[in-house]
């Protein structure tokens, strides 16, 4: 059987897909703002920026629309944050912000990415991925370079976000 490499990127992202709704599962908005210390993100943030780099990074690479606006996540989740934000260089105090989003609106969030991820990569052939996304980087960034990095960015903050969610599941 022959593995085509938009098959194991495929891969990849449903296994961070199901490592999002395990850490998840159960937790109350109460607990998805949990901050292990005032500067700390809590599982909550951490879910939604995975999702929002992801989106992020795919719409670009894809030349659509990021699904935060076109699927209305914005306004589904209320988080005060401006349109484009990714949560990349925000401050303790802006992640501090995160509150009031139940669990199952960022998995509801995070599936539909994980859908335009995976109908995005199935467009995709071997030759597609040598295509240069980002010129701002010596050397360019090439798709498969951008997506592996996505991958990568996503699996540590689930790793964090499972972190947290044990500290809070032992402190009861």
């Amino acid at each position: 059987m022959t593995t085509t490499s938009a098959e194991l990127l495929t891969d990849a992202f449903g296994r961070i897909r199901e490592q999002v709704h395990e850490v998840l599962d159960g937790l109350t908005e109460d607990d998805l703002a949990v901050r292990l210390d005032d500067r700390a993100n809590p599982v909550g943030w951490l879910v939604w920026h995975l999702t929002r780099i992801q989106d992020d990074h795919v719409a670009d690479a894809a030349g659509t629309e990021q699904v935060w606006s076109s699927g209305g996540w914005q306004q589904r989740l209320g988080l005060p944050y401006p349109k484009g934000a990714t949560g990349y260089g925000q401050s303790a105090a802006e992640v501090g912000a995160f509150k009031g989003v139940p669990a199952e609106a960022l998995a509801g969030y995070h599936d539909a990415v994980h859908e335009r991820t995976v109908e995005y990569l199935g467009g995709l052939s071997d030759p597609d991925l040598a295509r240069i996304v980002d010129r701002g980087w010596d050397p360019p960034v090439t798709l498969a370079v951008r997506l592996v990095s996505v991958i990568s960015d996503d699996l540590q903050h689930v790793g964090q976000a499972d972190l947290v969610r044990g500290v809070i599941e032992r402190r009861g």
